[in-house]
Parts: C-alpha cells; sequence; structure tokens
C-alpha cells in the first residue's frame, strides 16, 4: 500500500508540473512558462523595440543561465515560434534571419540568427517596474523571475496557443486584436455577458495564415460555449483569366497548419497512387480518382516567393471545365479544406488548470486587468507621496535658506538640530544635507512649487481611482481602447 500511495504522489506531482510548468498557457498572459522567460530575459538585456538586435545564442544563453535550466533546444525553439509570423498572430519577437517557413524547414542554428523584442510586446513588458505583478526566485535562487505578465490584452485570445499536457491538452486559436479588445470592452461594462453576446464582438478566430472559416454560426457558438469544437477552415482562392480565354486557380490563403509543399505533395500522392501494404495493385478507389484528376488538372506549381507568401497555381486541362467543379475537386481532396480543433483549456486565475468557455476567458482576463491596474495605482500613489514628502521638505529650506545654511554651520550635528527645529523627518533631513549648492537657485524653487502642484492634482486623482471601482473600469477600458487603436 506504501508503493501505491508514493507511486500515485509522485505521479500526481509530475503531472502538475507538466501541466503548470511547461505545457498549458496561463490566463492572465497567455504564455508558457518558457516563453515568459524568454521575454522577460530579452527585455533584461535591454532588447527593446528600438534596440540593436543581438544574437539568439545571447538570448537563449541567458534563459538557460539564469530562469530555465533546461536544454537550449527548448528555450530557442520557443523564441523562435513566437518569432514566427506564419505561427503566431501577432509575433512578439521580431527575428533576423533564418526563422524557419510555412512548409515547414526549421530555423537556422542560433549562432546565426538575431533577435529583440517586437514593438507589441511592450503590452506584455512594459507595467513589469510598477508593482503590478509577483515576481518568484529563480530554480536556484539567485534571481527573481515574474510569476506572470502585466498584459494589458488578453494575449491568449490574441495569439492561441497549443500544448499537450498529462491528461489534457489545449488548442486555442488566435483572433483579431481590434475584435478581441472589443469583447473585453463588453465584458467589463457588462461581466454577466454570455458567449453569444460576446461573439457579436468576436465572431470567430483569426489565423495568422489567413483562409476563411466555413462552418456555421452555431458550430462556432457550441465550441466557444463548450470549450470544445471543431472548425471547417477553407483556402481562399481567386480565378485569374489569361490570354485566348485560357484560366487559372490561384490559392493566396491555406488553413492553419497547412503548407504549400503538403498541399503539392497530395496532389503527387493522388496522381502516383501506390498499392496498400500487402496488396499488389492500387485499389479501383484510388485509380479512379488518378484518372479524374489527370482529365482535369494540367499542371500544379508553387509560385510562393518575395512578392507573395502564398501562391499556389493550378492549371486545368481545359479551359471549358466547370471551374466550381475544378475547384471543389480540389478542395475535396487536399488539405485546402480540413478540420481545426478547438480546445480552450488554460491555468486560470486561480492557478487551476480547466476547460473553459470564452466568457470564463474574457471574464478572467478582465478580472486579473483591473487588479492589475488597481495594484499599478497604489504603486504610482506611493510613488507619488514619497515625491511630495521630500519635495516639502525641499520648500522648507526655500522659505528658510540662511537659518538652515546657519544651522548647518554651527550645528555639531546639523541633521538633528534641522529635524528638530523644521519638524522634518529622517529622510527629508537627509535630502536637504544632500542638495547641491546650485539647487538652491531661486529658480528651482519655483520648479518645486510647480511640481508639487502637478503631483497634488496627480494624488487626488489616484485616490479617486482607488476609492471609485467605476472609475477603475472605465480606466481599464480607456486603456484597452487606447491599446487596440495603436
Amino acid at each position: 500500500m506504501l508503493l501505491h500511495d508514493s507511486a500515485a504522489r509522485d505521479y500526481l506531482e509530475y503531472a502538475i508540473a507538466v501541466v503548470k510548468g511547461r505545457a498549458l498557457p496561463d490566463v492572465k498572459d497567455g504564455l508558457k512558462p518558457v516563453q515568459r522567460r524568454v521575454l522577460f530575459a530579452m527585455r533584461e538585456l535591454g532588447l527593446a523595440a528600438t534596440a540593436k538586435p543581438v544574437k539568439s545564442a545571447r538570448v537563449v544563453g541567458d534563459v538557460i543561465g539564469k530562469y530555465h535550466p533546461h536544454g537550449d533546444t527548448s528555450a530557442y525553439d520557443a523564441m523562435v515560434r513566437v518569432a514566427q509570423p506564419f505561427t503566431l498572430r501577432y509575433p512578439l519577437v521580431d527575428g533576423q534571419g533564418n526563422f524557419g517557413s510555412r512548409d515547414g524547414d526549421n530555423a537556422a542554428a542560433m549562432r546565426y540568427t538575431e533577435a529583440r523584442l517586437a514593438p507589441i510586446a511592450e503590452l506584455l513588458l512594459g507595467e513589469l517596474g510598477e508593482g503590478t505583478v509577483d515576481f518568484q526566485a529563480n530554480y536556484d535562487g539567485s534571481f527573481e523571475e515574474p510569476a506572470f505578465l502585466p498584459a494589458r490584452l488578453p494575449f491568449l485570445l490574441l495569439n492561441g496557443a497549443s500544448g499537450i499536457a498529462v491528461g489534457m491538452a489545449t488548442e486555442m486559436p488566435p483572433h483579431n486584436l481590434r475584435e478581441v479588445a472589443a469583447a473585453a470592452i463588453h465584458k467589463i461594462e457588462h461581466p454577466a455577458a454570455s458567449v453569444a453576446e460576446l461573439m457579436e464582438h468576436l465572431p470567430g478566430p483569426d489565423y495568422p495564415g489567413g483562409g476563411q472559416i466555413i462552418s456555421s454560426p452555431a458550430d462556432l457558438a457550441a465550441a466557444y460555449g463548450s470549450g470544445r469544437g471543431s472548425l471547417r477552415v477553407r483556402a481562399r482562392y481567386e480565378i485569374e483569366e489569361m490570354a485566348r480565354g485560357a484560366w487559372q486557380v490561384v490559392f493566396r490563403e491555406l488553413p492553419p497548419g497547412v503548407s504549400s509543399a503538403r498541399v503539392l505533395s497530395e496532389i503527387g500522392a493522388l496522381l502516383n497512387p501506390q498499392p496498400k501494404p500487402g496488396k499488389k495493385v492500387v485499389e479501383q478507389a484510388a485509380a479512379q480518382l488518378k484518372a479524374l484528376l489527370a482529365s482535369q488538372l494540367d499542371r500544379a506549381r508553387d509560385e510562393s516567393g518575395k512578392d507573395d507568401d502564398v501562391r499556389l497555381v493550378f492549371e486545368p486541362t481545359s479551359s471549358r471545365i466547370d471551374r466550381n467543379e475544378f475547384v471543389a475537386l480540389l478542395l475535396a481532396h487536399t488539405s485546402l479544406e480540413t478540420s481545426t480543433p478547438i480546445n480552450l483549456v488554460a491555468v486560470g486565475i486561480d492557478g487551476r488548470p480547466c476547460q473553459k468557455s470564452l466568457a470564463d476567458l474574457l471574464g478572467e482576463w478582465c478580472t486579473f486587468r483591473i487588479r492589475t491596474v488597481y495594484r499599478r495605482t497604489e504603486f504610482r500613489l506611493q510613488k507619488a507621496d514619497d515625491r511630495i514628502h521630500i519635495l516639502e521638505g525641499r520648500l522648507v529650506v526655500f522659505l528658510n535658506i540662511d537659518e538652515v545654511i546657519r544651522i548647518i554651520r554651527q550645528s555639531d550635528d546639523p541633521k538633528a538640530a534641522l529635524i528638530e527645529r523644521f519638524a522634518l523627518s529622517d529622510r527629508q533631513a537627509e535630502d536637504i544635507l544632500e542638495i547641491r549648492l546650485r539647487q538652491l537657485a531661486r529658480l528651482e524653487g519655483i520648479r518645486i512649487e510647480q511640481e508639487l502642484a502637478r503631483l497634488r492634482s496627480e494624488r487626488d486623482g489616484l485616490l479617486k481611482l482607488l476609492g471609485s471601482d467605476q472609475l477603475l473600469r472605465r480606466q481599464v477600458i480607456r486603456e484597452i481602447r487606447a491599446d487596440a487603436e495603436k
């Protein structure tokens, strides 16, 4: 029985470590721990969007040395993923060099590529120094890292996520930023908003490679309501007219996870079918499909390049072939039309991983964002109070400059004498004693009075914000609108 209990306990600890520490994203910032550590390490290296990019190997070295004690491959793969525009709807890292392709090509080795943060990463990292999130010790206690990032928008919905844990998996689709922002604002204004109401603002996923969702609104609503479902996604195409009545079909957007190479490979397999294992001849259905496709398709080629991310061209054998039937044949027998899963599993605001509806995901993020803005406001109020306290002490100096100078010159302990004479605090007296002589100019006194007036006004505004839930919600909504516009 002791062996049974020990095995159960150890396996449970392992499962929790995989679920929360590796495979599933967090509702708050939409990131897995390794992605969070990559972004934080880049921030600590000063790799803002305007900085000069550095070798990826340097970033990876910092990540695995300070925060993520695993192989360099895991850290570099995570960094590559958040830099690929065909993988993430809004890439968080600006990669320079070969970071892979949608055809499945791997990124170049980290000693060849360079990276810095993308501008949108500022929405994740910008408020880190304002008391917004809790920090925790790294694996050996020598550094501190954020438990999560103070995301200004719900990045879990913006970029989606994919992961396999122990006993659970997630497949979160990406969405359009403006639509997510509108849905989040609606959820803050109407906390009890249903999935149907939110879908008026957020009608469905928005995949980085494009494609059109052909599932019915009812299927989408069911998937968003239960947190699990499947969508049909079709490639976008247009028919190009050519000389002498000829035409060709050009696909410019592909479903998620589908590449031009994969589609051409499927066409090749259809035109050259092989017998099944253990059989000597090709099945009749495969032979018939080969004959049908050969009678309609003359040529298929990939013209993707610098000008077009995706340009997949199919030429018919004759311009008299029915165009709709030709396209339908391609869609039916290749990955140009495919199913993509939805599985809304994430680590919630309470730290527990579970399946959630769209309303749950948005509701939990909104609660987190309101709490974050409250903490940021408290931090700013504390900073304002601290500065006001120092400036009030300096104002005493300017109003009694001659006497302050006399006390400093004649007293054996000027700090204690100043505290006793002007009822100053220890910090104010220390600050006065450290003032440089050029700061005693008349102009400096005017500046102090102006700064004090500004800080007191700011302090009043911060106190109002902390005292009113409605004002706090309005502030959050204003910031979401501004970020979406930016």
